[in-house]
């Protein structure tokens, strides 16, 4: 039984390793999303990039209102 016990842990470090890595990397994404230095996309920033990401797609982008000055 303490055979199988040792294999088992074993086949279980790998995963458990993945997981507490898989953790961080997810924690830290979400820090420097949403953290304390993370400052709002101007907008006109924004626009450039919604644009971009439209034209790349094949569309055309109709303004629903005017653009303001």
């Amino acid at each position: 039984m303490d055979t199988q016990s040792k294999r088992l842990h074993r086949g279980l470090r790998p995963v458990i390793i993945s997981a507490i890595v898989a953790i961080g990397a997810t924690a830290g994404i979400l820090f420097n999303d949403f953290g304390p230095s993370s400052a709002p996309q101007d907008s006109r920033t924004a626009r450039m990039v919604t644009a971009a990401a439209i034209s790349r797609a094949g569309a055309i982008e109709i303004p629903s209102k005017p653009a303001a000055v």
